[in-house]
């Protein structure tokens, strides 16, 4: 489907990659991964042609359609719905619905045989590719990554960026293309959304090469693993964690194997500098020379891959207790995010906060933190010392001050020195520290704010989706910064990997409630998977044991108060029975107004078509009506049922 041929690519004098191939095959479902700056954000782009190779060639089959999710549609905007917006993936169906647009416009002037017999062409053309059905296919799309219902006709500009990205993944998958490209697809998603997606894409009939930093997402996505690294892609056939044991296991029998040869080529070149010069030894000589030219010598990739050193230090101690808040009411208009809430961290706890965004989580954040408007009170511990790392501080860098500028904001008692060796464990080095804020990547910018989080010496940090941007092996040295950190922190992730490595207490927030788990996020999850289960017993009981609490309460026959029920219930049964006879002749109608609309001398006859066009939707609204009315009902006549 598509062949990467001995790719070579260059920024500057730096090669990214150097006679790297690999070959994607239909339905391959791929993980990509590798260190920030290896290219796996380029080679996305060489595949589509933003980027032209300095060698090489990517050579792709007439039949494989692309798709790509990039982190420059974060800036995209538009006026049109999130829904419009999302129904452009469906271009021929969109293509067809405007020509029909166009030809009953012509009709009303120009009603021959031969516009009618193109509109019905164009009509049962529409029908085939299941028009009819692309913006409950939109909706049902938007609403799995998180979107509500009542959003679905916002426009788009009204939304941030990450969720106009939502919007962009959404439009992707509707367009089902052979091969998606999708570059750190879960940044922007909560949660649910990235189940929902892992759930989809395991089912995705095409092929797909995903880049993502998330460990479980990959293993839960991918049955392959490409990793670039060395200037090379390198293929493995399993998920992530397979694909670790696999490369540790490859650089075993690798490294052997380059020793052996190197000990070969030493005893090879000490024959022929002892042998040179001896006549009766030149054949052996001649003979070693080219065979050393022959070999195929084993390349070892001598530049290990750069580790930030991260250690954050918590300076003094707090008092037993950090943070107390109780009584607490939050509201946005209408919403209601906090009701009554109480929480209350103690000193050491590492709290993973969890759940669905619009949830309240980044609220609660600012509620900790004191910089957000509410009701209730909010006592802070003794000597808490508190730094409140978030993605919007990454939008508050300063763009025209250099990297040794900005950490002088909060470091202001550091030399240049001490700032300069904080920023080489960050991976900033030599000139690297005069870049401005301006020219910095994502991932750069995350790596600053967490060098100014650092020189806080906080003990109490909050942490708003600190892995975003950072690679899979940034990502283990922040967790073994957390790990041997002394203070006490809450951290807001949906790297579910993170969280179940960092945090030794999971909150949640359910019913205007702040509800918390003493433990682990694995020891969490398998006590909800219980609570879950128990609740489905509980809910299956209570419906298996009615039949005999209501035997046990049932009324006399002779009572007023049966013979009442009694009667309420016949009205609750006539009005079910009611309202079903009138769903019975809706629907006839409708089948009936269905066949006129199929009629040729319907057709032909302009406002006829619209008369019985507007009818048939009248008649659908109604429909939807009454069945909302039935089941009302129903509900009503169950109930009155099961209180006898």
């Amino acid at each position: 489907m598509l062949t990467i041929r001995d790719l070579s690519f260059y920024f500057a004098d730096r090669a990214l990659y150097e006679e790297a191939s690999l070959q994607i095959k239909p339905k391959e479902h791929i993980g990509f991964v590798g260190p920030n700056g290896a290219g796996k954000s380029t080679l996305l782009r060489l595949i589509v042609g933003e980027y032209i190779p300095d060698g090489g060639a990517i050579e792709k089959s007439n039949d494989c359609s692309i798709g790509f999710l990039n982190q420059d549609l974060l800036s995209y905007e538009s006026e049109e719905s999130i829904l419009e917006v999302a129904m452009q993936a469906f271009e021929r169906e969109n293509a067809i619905q405007r020509k029909i647009n166009q030809i009953l416009k012509t009709i009303e002037t120009d009603p021959s045989d031969s516009n009618l017999n193109k509109l019905a062409a164009l009509q049962a053309e529409f029908e085939t590719l299941g028009g009819y059905a692309i913006q409950s296919k939109a909706e049902a799309m938007l609403e799995g990554l998180g979107f509500k219902t009542a959003d679905l006709n916002r426009q788009l500009k009204e939304f941030s960026g990450g969720w106009r990205m939502r919007v962009m993944l959404a439009k992707l998958l509707l367009q089902k293309p052979a091969l998606l490209l999708l570059d750190e697809p879960t940044n922007h998603l909560d949660l649910p959304s990235i189940e929902w997606v892992e759930s989809y894409l395991r089912s995705y009939e095409g092929a797909y090469l995903v880049v993502s930093h998330d460990r479980d997402f990959l293993n839960n996505v991918s049955d392959i693993i490409v990793e670039a690294s060395g200037r090379q892609l390198h293929r493995y056939a399993g998920n992530y964690d397979f694909y670790i044991e696999e490369k540790e296991l490859r650089e075993e029998i690798l490294q052997k194997s380059f020793e052996n040869q190197q000990q070969k080529i030493r005893e090879t070149e000490r024959f022929i500098d002892r042998f040179r010069a001896k006549a009766t030894k030149s054949k052996q000589v001649q003979s070693r020379v080219k065979a050393l030219e022959r070999m195929d010598k084993i390349q070892m990739d001598t530049v290990a891959p750069q580790a930030m050193n991260l250690r954050f230090k918590a300076g003094q101690p707090s008092g037993k207790i950090v943070l107390k808040v109780k009584d607490l009411y939050k509201s946005y208009g209408d919403l209601k995010i906090f009701e009554d809430a109480v929480l209350e961290i103690e000193r050491g706890d590492k709290i993973a906060l969890i759940g669905a965004n619009g949830k309240g989580k980044s609220t609660l954040l600012r509620i900790i933190d004191g910089s957000e408007a509410h009701e209730g009170e909010r006592e802070g511990g003794y000597n808490v010392r508190k730094t409140f790392f978030a993605q919007h501080q990454l939008e508050a860098l300063d763009l025209t001050n250099d990297l040794i500028e900005e950490l002088r904001t909060v470091g202001a008692n550091k030399n240049e020195t001490e700032l300069r060796t904080l920023l080489g464990c960050f991976l900033f080095t030599g000139e690297d520290v005069e870049k401005k804020i301006k020219v910095l990547s994502g991932g750069e910018k995350s790596r600053v704010a967490l060098a100014k989080t650092l020189l806080t010496e906080s003990n109490f940090l909050l942490l708003d989706e600190p892995t975003n941007h950072l690679d899979i092996m940034s990502v283990d040295i922040l967790i073994e910064a957390l790990q041997a950190y002394e203070g006490s922190f809450v951290v807001v992730s949906h790297n579910r990997y993170f969280v179940s490595e960092v945090a030794n207490k999971i909150c949640w927030i359910e019913d205007g409630q702040i509800k918390s788990y003493p433990g682990t996020y694995k020891e969490f999850s398998l006590w909800m998977q219980d609570r879950e289960a128990e609740r489905k017993q509980q809910a299956q009981t209570v419906k298996n044991e009615k039949p005999k609490a209501n035997n046990k309460k049932k009324i006399s026959d002779n009572s007023q108060e049966f013979k009442k029920k009694q009667k309420e219930l016949q009205q609750a049964r006539r009005k079910v029975e009611q309202i079903e006879d009138e769903i019975q002749k809706l629907e006839a109608q409708i089948a009936d107004t269905e066949k006129q609309l199929a009629k040729p001398e319907v057709i032909a006859d302009l406002k006829k078509l619209e008369q019985t066009n507007q009818q048939y939707q009248k008649l659908k609204a109604t429909l939807a009506q009454y069945t909302e009315n039935w089941e009302v009902a129903l509900e009503e006549h169950e109930a009155l049922e099961t209180s006898f």
